[in-house]
């Protein structure tokens, strides 16, 4: 089934307004829980990654 463009953009139109948006707190929230779970998973994998550096420089034998 071909729709016309204009169609297509009026069921678009229709669907965006079914659509909850989200105020501005719960967006600013959001925002900040995403900033800080990114600063958790940093500091994790640099963790990680400097605990696996550690281990192979031990097996390796290459740390002197």
């Amino acid at each position: 089934m071909a729709t016309s463009p204009f169609k297509f953009l009026q069921e678009v139109r229709e669907e965006t307004r079914k659509v909850t948006w989200p105020s501005r707190k719960e967006t600013m929230i959001t925002t900040a829980m995403v900033f800080v779970m990114v600063a958790i998973s940093s500091i994790f994998f640099l963790l990680a990654d400097q605990i696996i550096r550690i281990a192979v420089t031990f097996v390796l034998g290459i740390g002197s």
